[in-house]
């Protein structure tokens, strides 16, 4: 028998519940991309890297998403399944690395500021860069290499995109290398929570010593926290439903948990930052006054 599967294209059934609202979802989702491609411009390494990492993320899911609103045919090739599966779950392990390299970064500027231009030097800021991405990378790597010889017995993908936990459960051959792994991923990337965790409890023992240290903290690390927040609980609710929602959730739930790391990360961040970064703030203020001059002169005529 042989070990590959016959098929050569996924159906997407998460859009059945968008027939009634193609158009409003499709102007919804255009908008949303645009705005997430005019807030990225970010000024410090770190937030360069988290941002560039969510363009790469949306660019994998939101223009394929745009296309299915106004198709007939939900549907994804076999070779582009695996990609998107790359993709979106590669830009959330980058969004966590990089997350965790900017809360080492904040621990080394406030707890040790005399050695912050030795040991946060640029040589090593560049390769702690490098392996936030390639770690990431090679991760996902790696289970879409277990997930794609898998023989299946079946094409219906009951999300409105690829997700490896559904395709691996299409399978009719063993998948026990494919959970291993799925294991040690979410296992490591559970140790590097910790770690967060725990540079941020040694940062706000410091912080609380001093005036200035609080000062640093509260500009510096609490937009990293909401940021930390808002892509930890996006994250977990997309595995915990993934793999233990209910099947008797409306379908229109269903797709707002599936997309709702890809959507809400993206268009908060940078607003986050916006709110500390004067760069960030005139490119969003720039971006709705002439905005809301193009929709006036609209209404005008």
């Amino acid at each position: 028998m042989s070990n590959t599967s016959n098929i050569v294209i996924f159906s997407l059934s998460g859009f059945n519940a968008t027939v009634n609202y193609r158009v409003t979802l499709f102007s919804l989702s255009l908008l949303t991309y645009f705005v997430i491609l005019n807030l990225h411009e970010p000024m410090y390494i770190c937030l360069c890297n988290l941002f560039i990492n969510e363009l790469y993320g949306t660019a994998g899911f939101f223009p394929k998403f745009a296309f299915d609103l106004l198709s007939d045919v939900h549907v994804i090739s076999y070779v582009g399944c695996f990609l998107q599966i790359h993709i979106i779950y590669s830009y959330a392990l980058v969004d966590y690395s990089v997350l965790a390299l900017m809360a080492y970064d904040r621990y080394v500027a406030i707890c040790r500021p005399l050695e912050y231009h030795s040991v946060m030097s640029v040589r090593r800021t560049a390769m702690l860069v490098a392996l936030s991405w390639l770690v990431p990378l090679c991760c996902e790597l790696m289970v879409v290499s277990l997930t794609s010889p898998l023989k299946l017995c079946g094409s219906h993908i009951e999300k409105i995109y690829c997700e490896n936990w559904t395709v691996v459960k299409l399978a009719c051959s063993s998948t026990t290398a494919n959970n291993i792994l799925g294991l040690f991923v979410i296992s490591f990337y559970t140790a590097v929570g910790l770690f967060i965790l725990g540079s941020y409890v040694r940062l706000i023992k410091s912080a609380l010593k001093s005036r200035e240290g609080r000062r640093k903290f509260t500009q510096t690390c609490v937009p990293h926290l909401l940021c930390l927040f808002n892509v930890s609980v996006a994250v977990l609710f997309d595995v915990m439903y993934s793999r233990y929602g209910s099947a008797s959730v409306p379908q229109s739930v269903k797709n707002f948990m599936a997309i709702q790391f890809l959507l809400i990360p993206p268009i908060l961040n940078p607003i986050i930052y916006g709110l500390i970064l004067t760069k960030i703030r005139d490119r969003m203020k720039s971006f709705c006054v002439q905005h809301s001059g193009k929709w006036t002169h609209t209404d005008k005529q």
